[in-house]
């Protein structure tokens, strides 16, 4: 049986924790590609010869060359200009919109058959750019958003209960930004609504902090959080490779799903081999709907804003 192959594009915090992880999981093939010359080289020797102590694959390659990606079942696209203190994601907009482009056509030139999952910011925006590069069916392109924005508020809730983690469940839609939509209605801990268990003044302020994780980590590093971000994109691309059947919450095209009408948002999926296996579809309340709607309503100007950039 052919071993699984799994490229991340830039080997920034981001990429570089996300490629440390999926060959601590021994995911596969792992190739760490980079346009700086030494970098992805230096950090996949790095890994490498942390294998002998973690008992993880040794199957890296760190390199500048597009060539040794040929054939990935999953593309990991991380690169990009990382956030900054006093920064929106949607201040990075034009630049990383050119630098998802051109690497999407990189992916459709040598995977041509991979899912491919994107990492960098505006998350929403840069999905529909990879989707329109590379042209690949719209069901095997998606973005990690959901995944960590459920994480923060699943840790946030554990935190706050003083249980662990593995026992909150939690359900996340919208788009990457400070208009994202946490459920607490669909959110439990080992199957007790968070209701139960918290006041509504509670919840809504853990919701508040999960909406402005990102810039809460900007603000303390300087920088994009990256080993969180890099767990989320792991998590997905294992659930595709190894055909676990996960629902995860993440950036999906919809359809008539949720009355989405055709774009790329934050929902929650059944992942696995086929990539976006399907579309979750949860009975929103009238509040519920009315903030989902006000998000992809965001998300939507970004993406017409961004075919308008790359147009020009």
């Amino acid at each position: 049986m052919a071993k699984n192959k799994i490229t991340v594009v830039g080997a920034g915090n981001v990429g570089a924790t996300t490629a440390f992880l999926a060959a601590l999981k021994r995911l596969g093939q792992v190739v760490l590609v980079d346009i700086v010359k030494g970098l992805a080289e230096g950090k996949a020797l790095d890994m490498a010869e942390a294998s002998p102590i973690e008992l993880s694959q040794q199957d890296l390659i760190g390199t500048t060359d597009w060539a040794a990606t040929a054939g990935s079942d999953v593309v990991i696209i991380t690169s990009g200009v990382p956030r900054k203190p006093g920064m929106s994601r949607d201040d990075l907009l034009a630049t990383n919109a050119g630098i998802v482009r051109d690497v999407s056509r990189k992916v459709a030139e040598f995977s041509p058959h991979a899912a491919v999952i994107v990492v960098c910011n505006p998350l929403d925006a840069m999905v529909h750019v990879a989707a329109q590069v590379t042209g690949f069916p719209k069901n095997r392109v998606m973005g990690m958003a959901g995944a960590l924005d459920a994480a923060r508020f699943s840790y946030f809730l554990a935190a706050e209960l003083g249980v662990s983690v593995e026992d909150v469940k939690c359900v996340l839609m919208g788009g990457h930004g400070d208009d994202m939509v946490p459920l607490p209605r669909f959110t439990t801990v080992s199957g007790v609504p968070i209701a139960r268990l918290l006041p509504q003044d509670k919840i809504d302020r853990l919701i508040d902090r999960t909406r402005k994780g990102g810039i809460e980590i900007v603000n303390l590093l300087g920088y994009s959080a990256y080993y969180a971000p890099a767990a989320g994109a792991v998590k997905m691309a294992q659930a595709i490779l190894q055909d676990t059947k996960n629902l995860i919450c993440c950036c999906a095209w919809c359809e008539r799903q949720y009355g989405v009408g055709g774009c790329f948002v934050g929902v929650p999926t059944l992942l696995g081999r086929g990539g976006v296996e399907k579309i979750v579809e949860l009975d929103l309340d009238a509040s519920e709907k009315t903030q989902f709607d006000a998000s992809l309503g965001r998300v939507k100007e970004l993406v017409t804003r961004v075919d308008q950039l790359l147009a020009s």
